[in-house]
């Protein structure tokens, strides 16, 4: 069975900063892409940032770039979000997910991420 479980939400002030993990089980993550997405009430889903399978290459939305950084540790299979200079506007829920194809460029589109954790909170206060 397929598990992504996050962890490290909560509430911060502006300018603070939160540190996410995801811990993965279930198939052999090593091999598949990995991305955060958050969704803020009232509003879509959106991307925030990716990981390729090897760890090597980061993708991340304009809106957190300069400001999150995501990693990875493949031998725990886990995967970290390190947010940094946080705003209001970041509150929402932060959902971990894994990319559906294996050895591909980590995709933008929340379609193309088979398996999701069940979120975390994030809220910034200001």
């Amino acid at each position: 069975q397929v598990q992504l479980v996050e962890s490290g939400g909560g509430l911060v002030q502006a300018g603070g900063s939160l540190r996410l993990s995801c811990a993965a089980s279930g198939r052999p993550f090593s091999r598949y892409g990995m991305g955060w997405f958050r969704q803020a009430p009232g509003k879509e889903r959106e991307f925030v940032t990716a990981i390729d399978w090897k760890g090597a290459s980061t993708y991340y939305a304009d809106s957190v770039k300069g400001r999150f950084t995501i990693s990875r540790d493949t031998a725990k299979n886990t995967v970290y979000l390190q947010m940094n200079s946080l705003t209001p506007e970041d509150t929402a829920v932060y959902y971990c997910a894994a990319e559906m194809t294996p050895y591909t460029i980590p995709s933008r589109a929340w379609t193309e991420y088979e398996y999701w954790g069940q979120g975390t909170q994030v809220t910034i206060s200001s």
